[in-house]
């Protein structure tokens, strides 16, 4: 008797592979750059040490040290990882914004606004159900 096995895998509408573990709403907004309602994220009230990495492909992003309360809705952060992040200029709402993408898999996380705090004056305005928090072991 012979089995046969089945991996179902998800790709980016540019072939890159997706992790098959996404939802719907995550893969809708990671790659037709949907936006989550403000407030919707648990991850508003993460406070636990650790970081937060793409949910598309599992690359790091933030660390916990960079997260702040920006009273957005979304959870915010005045700095990311170094070369993570592809942007580009989104006038979906009329005026322009800076978006930003995963360079990794090209996931949506959000926009990048300048009304963020010292030391960079940065907001990255991500959408939380995006990212992964992974806590810091002890």
């Amino acid at each position: 008797m012979q089995v046969l096995l089945l991996q179902v895998l998800f790709y980016h509408p540019e072939g890159k592979l997706m992790s098959e573990k996404l939802t719907n709403e995550q893969k809708h907004i990671l790659f037709n750059e949907g936006t989550e309602p403000a407030g919707s994220s648990s991850l508003n009230y993460e406070k636990r040490e650790g970081h937060y990495c793409c949910a598309g492909c599992g690359t790091k992003l933030f660390e916990s040290t960079s997260k702040y309360e920006s009273g957005s809705g979304w959870p915010s952060f005045f700095e990311s990882v170094p070369n993570v992040f592809e942007t580009k200029i989104d006038t979906l709402i009329g005026s322009p914004r800076t978006e930003y993408h995963c360079k990794k898999c090209g996931g949506h996380h959000g926009h990048i606004f300048d009304d963020g705090p010292k030391p960079t004056g940065k907001r990255y305005c991500n959408n939380g159900i995006c990212l992964v928090f992974v806590p810091e072991k002890k």
